[in-house]
Formats: C-alpha cells, structure tokens, sequence
C-alpha cells in the first residue's frame, strides 16, 4: 500500500512540473529502491504497482548504506528515470540485517523520497530498550510496518502500519460507493478504513494484540523476546565448540546463521538429510554465494534443553553424513 501512495504522490508532483505528460509516461519513468537483502516482497510490490524496482548492493554486514543509494539515484537521474520511494529492511529475512536507516533517511529527505521501513520479524524486539539501537534514524521514515505475529505472540494474521501522513495513501485508494457512502451531514470526521487498504472489509484484528498485552503485559513480552534471543545466543556458542561448523554472521536477536565447513553442495545436501530425518526443520539462505543454515528460536515454550536436542540432532546428522562423503571417496 505505501509504494501505492507513494507513487499517486509522485505522479501529482511530476505532473506539476510537467502537465503534458500523461500518468502512463511518469509511471515508465518511476524507480524504487530495496536492498539485495530485502524479502521478495518489495519485488513483488515493484510489479504489482507496475514501477520498476532496483536491488542495490549492501556492506559486509548486509545493511544497506546511503552511499550505494546515492550513487543509484544520481545514475537513474541522468537516464531520465524519477526515483520515488526507497524500501529499508530492520531485520533482513536472510541474516537479519538492518539497513542504516540514518543515512538512508538523510538522502530521501534531501532528494524527496518517499522511505518506507519493513521491520516484519524485528519490528516485536523494539519493545525492548536494548534493541532500540537499531531504530536510529526512524524519524526520518514515512512509513513503518511489523507483523506481531511473526514475534509478538499474537496469532496469525497481524500486520501494524504507521504512517507519517495517512492522507497519501487515502489519496491513492480512495473511492466512493453510493451504498456504503457516509452520512455527509453527521458532521463526524471518522476514519474510513476502506481508503487505507486494497480490500473493502477488514477483520479486528486489533482485538488480538488487545487480548496479548492484556495477557502478559509489556514486561512479560519484554521477558519473551530477551529470553529469545538469549536461546538464540546459546546456539551459537554450541556451534562456536564444533570445529566442523562455523557462524556465518554473528547473532542477530533470535537468528543464527551458520554452515558445514565444506561446499555449497555439501550444505546443501546436509540439510536435505537432516530435514527427511523429520526430527528437525532447517531453511537456509545465500550469502556471498554460499548457502548457510538458518536456525531460530520463536516457539513460546522452546527452552534451553530444545536448543540443546537440536543441536544434538545437526551433530549426529552431521557426523553420518561426513563418514558417507568419506567413505564414498574410497
């Protein structure tokens, strides 16, 4: 929805400066930004607004910085293309990377641009102080979204927006249905909730977050999320005692990412072995082409002994797998 927004806004600016030009015309012209790193989301986003997306490439941390967006704007600009709206990540799906949000808010508010922030898994963990480091620079963000169901305990489907101004996106979805128009004489400015969205209902879905900081309170899910990561912490010292195996990238709030010490096909491969075990799930990701294993903790009641018995699981998968690639070089 914010890159709906963002580009019925950039289409009326243009416009202004342009008239004779038609919407088709700037929407060809319009380009948005994400990291390599972003979830297949913001391509997704690019194709169904019909604007043409750019990955940009990110440091050794995985975080995107504003000089590689600076540098993307200033080449789009001379091609002739309108860049309008730019993507950051809080918590890549990948490796949980955070894009420098400081930087990046600097240049779009220079350059106009519309910054949207998808913090879905992360977003849960700035209900802790300690986390909150990461944020720097969200002042600068037009919109920012997390979905408390990934990490907040809140039952699937739960999505939080802000927005910095809630009329650019009524602007771009608003429409009018002679049946469910509203009252013009009650006098009463109320939010209509159909110009904030695609669909024309929406489910409660507030009453469930509701339900949960009733349940357990600010400080019971401040507890869950610390205790979370600190499972996530454990794993990656156990991994840390294993030879074998190395992290990737160190622990980043409740993800671990690390590999076998030999090919990508041979992680591969691994994987698929402990996976058919059926006693443990492992999805991986790609970093500097390389496959790597991601483990996280985020069930309710996983505990120190689950962390424990899944590692256990990887070493024991791990050893009869290195014997049978050994044994089949004979």
């Amino acid at each position: 929805m914010t890159i709906l927004g963002a580009k019925a806004k950039a289409i009326r600016e243009t416009k202004a400066k342009h008239p004779d030009w038609t919407d088709g015309q700037i929407t060809d012209k319009l380009i948005a930004y994400y990291s390599e790193q972003a979830h297949s989301s913001a391509q997704r986003a690019t194709t169904l607004a019909h604007v043409t997306g750019r990955g940009l490439p990110t440091d050794e941390e995985q975080s995107l910085r504003g000089s590689s967006l600076a540098q993307a704007i200033e080449e789009d600009r001379a091609a002739g293309l309108i860049p309008f709206y730019v993507l950051a990540t809080s918590g890549t799906t990948p490796h949980c990377a955070f894009d420098n949000l400081t930087e990046l808010g600097a240049i779009c508010q220079a350059e106009e641009l519309w910054l949207h922030v998808d913090a879905a898994y992360a977003g849960s963990a700035f209900i802790c102080p300690e986390f909150r480091h990461w944020m720097a620079g969200v002042e600068c963000v037009d919109s920012f979204n997390f979905n408390p169901h990934k990490w907040l305990l809140v039952n699937f489907d739960c999505s939080a927006l802000w927005l910095k101004d809630m009329s650019l996106i009524s602007q771009a979805l608003d429409y009018n249905c002679p049946i469910i128009r509203p009252n013009p004489d009650s006098g009463e400015a109320m939010p209509d909730f159909r110009h904030y969205q695609v669909a024309l209902g929406r489910r409660c879905r507030s009453m469930k977050v509701w339900f949960v900081l009733r349940m357990y309170g600010v400080e019971g899910l401040q507890k869950y999320i610390r205790t979370q990561v600190g499972l996530a912490k454990e794993f990656e010292k156990l991994v840390q005692l294993d030879d074998r195996f190395e992290m990737m990238v160190p622990v980043r709030l409740g993800l671990a990412c690390f590999r076998l010490k030999a090919s990508g096909e041979a992680n591969m491969r691994l994987m698929k072995r402990i996976n058919d075990s059926k006693r443990l799930f492992l999805t991986h990701a790609m970093l500097n082409g390389q496959a790597v294993f991601r483990f996280t903790a985020g069930a309710s009641r996983t505990n120190s002994a689950d962390i424990h018995h899944s590692w256990k699981i990887i070493q024991e998968e791990a050893t009869d797998f290195l014997k049978g690639e050994s044994d089949q070089k004979k």
